[in-house]
């Protein structure tokens, strides 16, 4: 997972680190001296007289012991050893966790303290920002974590006795983890505590794994004890209804569903209408997989939202859509506002770049992260998750 950004993002971050060591702007050791206050002579304190060293103490002489004697005193302290108990070794207190956030007291004001040219560290957040582009980040995102990261060194002096690795892992991880703070949605909390039935809204391009998202969050709501219906609102593509009405056989969840080019939101409206009757708490509506260009589409989704009128709008891509992922939120978010996204794929992801991106991109928080290919594999997204992977 993210093995090829977190591997670049490790060669950065030494490369960093030996310019740290290299390039730090030192102050001159004359001009410290010059700074230091000068320390004047009171003239009324009288300095005592040192009085004369006392002589020497003539040396012992030096007595040659035959070699009989020594073999014997060697043998006579190996008996004094082996009759004495052996002292238990003190056991090695467990390393904890290792802290990587920047301490409080790592800058000083003091001349003495470390700075790295603004210039130098200019060239390395440029080649950052091609990392991050290559790894599929997008370009304000790869913007925003550069700028952050200067905020974190620049202007800055540095106190000789912190650790540099720990202290740029913790700026890296500072600046990642500000790109990732939106404000977060606990899905879970926000369906216990919503009147019901809940409507949620599943959008997204073909491919993305949308409607294994929706049987996913059937599965996960079904274990914490509340009911679900799914909607069959993709009447468009070949199968799509067979491939739902299989999930909700597996899953023992009431599928609304009509016969294939029927009006998708005449589908979401019985749907929403069965469980308000049947005093279900969620309702899941699929939607045909649409390419965010489509007009004629998209059109359609803003009437399925008109009609259902679902209290989330939630977005499904594909971690490994890179930039691409990103685009599709922000047409999605245009067309009908996204709430949240849920990203699929993300084991397979050896770069990033979507995960890093979507949110700030959209203003929208990931609510879960799809891990692996059973019902089970769906996690609630933290951004403390994501930076630990990328700095593991």
């Amino acid at each position: 997972m993210f093995k090829k950004l977190r591997s670049r993002l490790g060669g950065f971050k030494g490369k960093l680190k030996r310019t740290m060591e290299e390039d730090v702007e030192d102050v001159p050791e004359q001009k410290a001296k010059q700074d230091r206050p000068a320390v004047k002579a009171d003239p009324t304190t009288k300095v005592p007289k040192s009085e004369p060293a006392a002589p020497a103490a003539p040396m012992a002489p030096i007595t040659k012991r035959t070699r009989r004697e020594s073999r014997a005193e060697k043998r006579a302290s190996l008996k004094r050893a082996k009759g004495k108990k052996k002292e238990p070794k003190p056991q090695k207190e467990k390393e904890g966790k290792k802290d990587l956030s920047v301490p409080e007291d790592a800058f000083t004001d003091s001349i003495m303290g470390r700075s790295l040219r603004e210039k130098k560290l200019d060239e390395l957040l440029d080649e950052l920002e091609v990392i991050l582009l290559e790894s599929d980040v997008a370009l304000p995102v790869a913007e925003k974590i550069k700028q952050a990261l200067k905020e974190e060194l620049v202007g800055k002096r540095i106190k000789r006795g912190v650790d540099l690795d720990n202290f740029i892992e913790a700026a890296l991880r500072s600046a990642v983890r500000e790109v990732l703070a939106v404000d977060p949605v606990d899905l879970d909390i926000y369906i216990k505590e919503h009147d019901k039935p809940v409507v949620l809204m599943f959008v997204g391009v073909n491919g993305t794994g949308k409607t294994t998202s929706i049987a996913r969050i059937a599965y996960r709501y079904k274990k914490q004890g509340l009911s679900s219906v799914m909607a069959a609102g993709d009447t468009f593509r070949a199968g799509a209804i067979e491939q739902l009405s299989i999930h909700a056989e597996r899953l023992g969840v009431k599928l609304i569903k009509h016969k294939a080019g029927a009006d998708p939101a005449a589908v979401a409206y019985d749907a929403v209408e069965h469980a308000r009757a049947r005093y279900k708490d969620i309702v899941l509506i699929d939607t045909a997989g649409r390419m965010q260009t489509n007009v004629n589409l998209m059109d359609e989704m803003k009437k399925i939202k008109r009609i259902a009128k679902p209290d989330m709008v939630v977005f499904v891509g594909d971690s490994l859509a890179g930039n691409d992922a990103v685009e599709q939120a922000s047409k999605f978010d245009e067309a009908v506002g996204i709430d949240i996204a849920i990203l699929t794929k993300i084991d397979a992801d050896a770069k990033g770049g979507a995960a890093l991106s979507i949110a700030y991109a959209v203003g929208k928080p990931i609510a879960f992260v799809g891990t692996g290919q059973d019902y089970e594999d769906l996690e609630v997204f933290d951004p403390d998750w994501m930076v630990d992977r990328l700095f593991a």
